[in-house]
């Protein structure tokens, strides 16, 4: 698989790992909770009831095999994540710290975009302002009057508007190297089941293969 591959294998794991803890750390799920209604010891001529707590999940009667597979997850999630740092190796760029940056620039260009897209303006709003007076008894009183309010951008907008056109640039050729490394590279990893695969399906192919060979 390629990298690109390889980081959407590596979300697909983190997702069912995420499945199997939602599931173990519920108690209902865990554990069988069992009520009996001791009606007996109040009423002779009745019976005890015992009713069963429902657990929240479908794999109530799996959990052992829910724990076994989360402990083969998160041990083929490290291999995966020791393949990749491998295949980084060999890259022309440092490939996490341009992925980060690269965001920053992308996030700074619309910044600056959105600077040098104000506007200096003029406009009076009728009956927005106010002030004090005192009325003919002598008390203070508020009025209203027209409100006129001045914009002016403190700002040299043409620089602004050349960090967003460089900064765009810049963020439009690091990303095509990005691409070229994620379509390019090699990373030394057999997946085991398909990325698409449901929790269920996983589940099912672990219990079947790899659980019963490790029996």
């Amino acid at each position: 698989m390629n990298l690109k591959e390889a980081f959407r294998y590596q979300n697909k794991l983190q997702r069912l790992m995420d499945d199997a803890h939602s599931i173990l750390s519920r108690d209902r799920n865990i554990t069988k909770v069992e009520n009996t209604h001791l009606r007996h010891k109040v009423m002779a001529e009745v019976d005890d009831e015992t009713t069963v707590d429902t657990p929240d999940t479908e794999y109530a009667e799996q959990i052992t095999e829910v724990a076994i597979l989360l402990m083969y997850l998160l041990d083929l999630r490290e291999k995966l994540s020791a393949a990749i740092r491998t295949a980084k190796k060999d890259l022309t760029i440092d490939f996490d710290g341009e992925v980060s940056l690269n965001s920053k620039r992308q996030d700074y260009a619309k910044l600056f975009k959105h600077m040098g897209e104000i506007r200096s303006s003029e406009v009076v709003m009728p009956g927005m302002g106010s002030g004090y007076r005192f009325n003919a008894e002598g008390n203070q009183v508020t009025y209203r009057c027209d409100l006129k309010k001045v914009i002016t951008i403190n700002f040299d907008r043409n620089k602004v508007k050349k960090f967003a056109a460089n900064l765009n640039k810049q963020a439009d050729a690091v990303s095509a190297e990005l691409d070229k490394c994620l379509v390019n590279t090699e990373v030394a990893f057999e997946p085991p089941f398909d990325v698409n695969d449901t929790f269920a399906e996983v589940l099912a192919w672990h219990t079947e293969t790899v659980a019963a060979d490790n029996a």
